[in-house]
């Protein structure tokens, strides 16, 4: 039996979280610096005007560790470190559940309103003294909002069902003889996102985080194909959470524009088919590699035109996932 295809008690154990990820945004950057320094006067304005909401979530916080390199009163204060554990909320206790209700995507709430705020400013200023000037920052604006777009979606339901991991194109289909982290023989998929394409990826499968695994690099365009050996990327480690236990990663990989990577898991993590773990800011590549088996079915094509968590990126034999999980 091959490595990826592990019996119902052979398990992947859990890897240590790289020490480079000490944020869900390693890449660091402006609007993250702003974020965080907005946080430090909230902070203060909270424990000098909002005493009994402090005391109040000081009572329904979890866990016993602050790993965040400041105070931690509400569970704004850990939107940067919750991959690391430590404190947390649970979803009925926590006030601001509903920005993962919004149609754009929590972790880039941030450069959406800096962006929109300066773009629509100064649309406001040029159209006030010469309306077609405004143009240009008006569409940028409009830009922006597009991007940082998060749309519901609809996951396939079914056996041996693997969804894509991002919106963009297939530009890659590779097979690949081993993998060191699948064990085996594999089939490597590779999009590319435009600008344009919405930018939060999601999990392939129903899966538990195995690793992460972080290397910095260059910013080549995302359009070739030595970005996905030179440019900085972050690789999420899975495995299926019912037998046969596949292991597979998902790979984050910046462009040209996009010089943030975002991943909000740590492994241990149980995680649904289609559900949100990240987002690449501005243009960027995702690959996806999953074990070569037999009755494997690749059903996108090159130059296909894929969506994260709705389009069915390949098939594995529905009987044997079916008799594994029996």
């Amino acid at each position: 039996m091959p490595d990826f295809v592990a019996e119902e008690t052979q398990r992947t154990e859990l890897q240590t979280l790289d020490p480079q990820v000490t944020t869900i945004q390693p890449g660091g950057g402006i609007c993250m610096q702003i974020e965080l320094a907005w946080g430090a006067l909230r902070r203060a304005y909270l424990k000098t005007f909002r005493r009994g909401y402090v005391r109040k979530m000081a009572e329904l916080r979890q866990g016993t560790e602050n790993v965040c390199p400041h105070e931690v009163l509400d569970p704004r204060d850990v939107k940067f470190y919750q991959n690391q554990g430590g404190y947390y909320w649970r979803p009925e206790d926590d006030p601001f559940t509903w920005r993962d209700r919004l149609p754009f995507a929590r972790a880039g709430l941030a450069e959406l309103i800096i962006l929109s705020v300066v773009c629509f400013g100064a649309t406001a200023v040029l159209a006030y003294y010469y309306w077609p000037a405004a143009i240009v920052p008006a569409v940028f604006g409009l830009f922006f909002v597009s991007f940082f777009r998060n749309p519901n979606r609809t996951v396939p339901a079914g056996a041996g069902v693997v969804v894509s991991p991002a919106d963009g194109k297939v530009t890659t289909i590779e097979e690949i003889e081993h993998d060191e982290f699948i064990g085996g023989p594999a089939v490597l998929i590779g999009i590319f996102l435009s600008i344009f394409n919405v930018h939060v990826n999601r999990v392939p499968v129903p899966a538990r985080v195995i690793g992460i695994v972080y290397r910095k690099g260059k910013f080549l365009n995302a359009m070739r194909a030595e970005s996905a050996r030179e440019n900085e990327q972050l690789a999420v480690r899975i495995e299926e959470n019912r037998a046969p236990y596949r292991r597979m990663t998902v790979r984050q990989i910046t462009g040209a524009i996009a010089r943030r990577i975002v991943c909000w898991v740590k492994p241990g993590d149980e995680l649904a088919a289609g559900e949100l773990f990240g987002m690449i800011k501005l243009g960027s590549r995702t690959e996806l590699v999953l074990p070569r088996e037999e009755g494997l079915e690749i059903v996108v094509k090159l130059g296909q035109t894929v969506k994260a968590g709705a389009t069915i990126f390949a098939r594995y034999p529905a009987a044997s996932a079916e008799e594994s999980a029996s």
